[in-house]
């Protein structure tokens, strides 16, 4: 799912990036306004992160102009927390309103709930996956057993979950390069194999060996 970010401040611009990709939406996030409406209607996302205190224009103003072509989900973040600022945003078709500081995991959760209830459908909620011992957490972007966690890179961790999700199962190498890669044109096939020994030896770190299996000409497998 994408995520559209409208946000100012370029420090909470990257952390919402980091926080929504390491939950595996994709995001787009400009750091110009002129004209961040067209944007949007360009995009197409699947929901709209938008804070208010914009240069040059408000956020209440692109809430409507996005609202006159194009029905997606829309959630106010922003440090206002006035209720008339609040009631304002939600009568010009806000779905959410979030105030700053946000906590991550409260964040994520409202705008799966946004998601679920405004396109009716379920989006990816579950951010915990377990085999045996070891557990993977995608909101915290590490894996971690018996107490012991060592934090992942954003394609370890995409390499662990798709794993995590076809447990007892070779996933073909072909499908984990196309999963973590499938805007490049061209990946070195050697690039999979680095990131697959740097993942094993974070598990090792960890008291974990032999967790990834590897069969010669057809994949991986957990």
């Amino acid at each position: 799912m994408h995520i559209f970010i409208i946000e100012d401040e370029p420090l909470i611009r990257q952390e919402l990036q980091i926080l929504l990709e390491n939950a595996l939406y994709q995001t787009t996030a400009p750091d110009s306004f002129a004209s961040v409406a067209q944007q949007v209607l360009s995009a197409a996302p699947d929901l709209v992160l938008l804070d208010i205190n914009l240069p040059g224009i408000s956020g209440f103003d692109i809430c409507t102009q996005v609202r006159r072509h194009l029905e997606v989900p829309i959630i106010f973040l922003t440090s206002r927390t006035s209720p008339m600022d609040e009631l304002n945003g939600l009568l010009k078709g806000g779905d959410d309103y979030i105030t700053k500081p946000y906590q991550p995991p409260v964040l994520l959760a409202r705008i799966a709930a946004v998601l679920k209830r405004t396109r009716g459908m379920e989006p990816k909620e579950t951010t915990l996956f377990s085999k045996g011992d070891i557990s993977l957490d995608i909101a915290k972007c590490c894996i971690f057993c018996k107490g012991e966690n060592v934090d992942l890179t954003k394609n370890e961790m995409k390499i662990l979950h798709l794993l995590f999700q076809h447990p007892g199962i070779f996933v073909p190498r072909m499908d984990l390069i196309e999963y973590l890669w499938e805007n490049r044109i061209f990946i070195d096939d050697n690039t999979l194999s680095v990131h697959i020994a740097k993942l094993r030896e974070k598990l090792k770190s960890i008291g974990v060996e032999n967790f990834i299996e590897t069969r010669r000409g057809v994949g991986y497998r957990i």
